[in-house]
């Protein structure tokens, strides 16, 4: 199975299943929450290699962050959620996808143990692409000398990259915690730089307070997973993607409502859709944040409110304008 021989990425969940590779495979091994443009491009050097040796090109992931179990305390928040994130490794043109279960027992497991069951045993590695920083299994004891030492006995080879650093802010390596501080402070258009595409929040739309209908601007009330990281409280430009396909000019929310609530432990997403008439209840709706228009205000009253926000929709209109898709 060449790599580039697939139509589709296929996903793989272990244990249970290992895919059949009689040229073997390529890999690359990581949480890749984000997929964002350093991922990106090992993942293409995955992929060339794989051309070149005649072998599928293969990532290797987990079915959460690992963080998330080994130090639960302080786990970061997510980039994107699972299915996303199979979603955007499918975009990469990799062959494949081996999912594993990320458990106690595996975060216990020694490094030695992951290399032969997972890459010799299940993938059949012919060779290993990771970055030079790579650390795995137990206590990360494993890095990219142990993966080397090992190749060497068990017939693969490995190359540790050095990280990509991008065309912003010198030579700062692209990272998901980097992508995060971004997010956490409002530059969605730092971020996006970095990740290649828009930043995107996800969740059911449920029916909230129905107080944007009594503005004047209903709004979608997108119910977002507490694990994923939210940007800072404010208004932005951006899109809703409907689960049809159809993208529409959005002002996006997100905050605790100051004007009408003392106090809201949590922020909320909610998102205005500009000319749309419709139900949008229930739906799986997706909000992509182009730019952030200003910082969470508390109103004197809700005329002075609804004032900001028709300027809301104008700013919106007038960024979303000019804005180009990030591109690596």
């Amino acid at each position: 199975m060449p790599s580039g021989s697939l139509s589709l990425m296929e996903i793989f969940y272990y244990p249970g299943d290992c895919p059949a590779l009689p040229t073997g495979s390529v890999v690359t091994i990581g949480a890749y929450d984000g997929v964002h443009l350093g991922h990106r491009r090992l993942i293409e050097r995955v992929r060339r290699t794989a051309l070149e040796i005649g072998a599928a090109s293969v990532v290797v992931t987990f079915d959460r962050h690992p963080a998330s179990v080994v130090r639960p305390e302080s786990a970061p928040s997510l980039l994107t959620g699972f299915s996303q994130k199979l979603d955007l490794l499918a975009t990469t043109g990799v062959d494949l996808v081996l999912v594993v279960r990320f458990d106690q027992e595996r975060a216990a497991e020694a490094a030695e143990d992951f290399v032969s069951e997972i890459l010799v045993g299940c993938l059949k590695a012919r060779a290993v692409v990771v970055g030079h920083d790579f650390h795995f299994g137990r206590g990360r004891q494993g890095d990219v000398p142990l993966l080397q030492r090992m190749g060497a006995q068990l017939g693969f080879d490995v190359t540790g990259c050095r990280l990509f650093t991008g065309a912003a802010d010198g030579d700062a390596p692209v990272s998901s915690t980097r992508i995060r501080r971004l997010i956490a402070d409002g530059d969605v258009k730092g971020a996006s730089q970095l990740m290649g595409r828009w930043y995107q929040l996800q969740g059911v739309v449920g029916h909230g307070d129905k107080r944007g209908r009594e503005l004047g601007y209903p709004t979608a009330n997108l119910e977002v997973s507490k694990q994923m990281q939210l940007c800072a409280d404010g208004v932005y430009a951006g899109w809703y993607l409907r689960p049809d396909g159809t993208r529409h000019q959005t002002a996006i929310s997100v905050g605790r409502q100051p004007t009408f609530y003392a106090s809201r432990p949590f922020s909320l997403v909610e998102a205005y859709l500009l000319d749309f008439q419709g139900d949008l209840y229930d739906e799986l709706g997706t909000v992509e944040l182009v730019e952030r228009l200003r910082g969470q205000e508390k109103f004197s009253s809700a005329e002075a409110l609804i004032d900001q926000m028709a300027s809301d929709v104008a700013a919106t209109r007038q960024a979303l304008a000019g804005a180009q898709l990030p591109s690596g």
